[in-house]
């Protein structure tokens, strides 16, 4: 889940939105490119540790951000675990967890009109190659204000289920996870097209 912003005056605060979306880039790059190394992943989380507590969240925000994305976790690992080897599922789903908790120190620590402002003038360059700066920098806000409600969908789907005594199945949690999450792209496509953005 893409965390809300948490005011501060650390070094991650101050640091311009610019450059933490390109050590954001390099850092997924770096943890993506060198998946192969048995270092890569006790290497990244050192990082993303020492970037919450520089940041002055401490380690039981990186808890938070973890459990936020639980069902997720546990979509990927049971998905993988069909197949491929328990170690190498695991590991995917570490990286991918991995790179989660870094994107959400990005935006716990910017703001998101500094964080949309900085991708339309990093894409700027690129117009003349037929890239929308505004487009894509519109598509990064629905991301970021779309991740929380998907999170919000699932928990009340989990509590729904609980209140009922459903048990916990892939089935019937994906399942109205996908249907809720479907109409919300719906409603948000036509409320794009009554205001001429799509």
């Amino acid at each position: 889940m893409i965390a809300v912003y948490r005011p501060g005056s650390s070094l991650l605060h101050r640091m311009p939105a610019g450059l933490k979306v390109l050590g954001f880039m390099a850092s997924a790059l770096a943890i993506t490119f060198t998946a192969g190394s048995v270092w890569t992943q006790p290497v990244a989380a050192v990082l993303v540790c020492a970037g919450y507590l520089v940041a002055g969240l401490g380690l039981r925000e990186i808890l938070r951000q973890v459990w936020a994305v639980r069902w997720v976790i546990l979509i990927m690992l049971v998905t993988q675990f069909v197949f491929l080897p328990p170690v190498v599922a695991s590991a995917n789903t570490g990286r991918v967890v991995t790179i989660m908790v870094l994107a959400a120190l990005i935006t716990l620590t910017t703001r998101i009109p500094a964080l949309l402002d900085a991708t339309e003038s990093s894409l700027a360059p690129l117009r003349r190659f037929g890239v929308n700066p505004a487009g894509v920098g519109l598509v990064l806000g629905m991301t970021i204000t779309t991740i929380p409600v998907i999170a919000g969908f699932a928990a009340t789907i989990r509590e729904a289920q609980r209140a009922r005594g459903v048990p916990v199945r892939i089935t019937t949690f994906a399942v109205p996870l996908l249907v809720m999450s479907l109409k919300h792209s719906d409603d948000l496509a036509d409320a794009l097209t009554a205001r001429g953005a799509g």
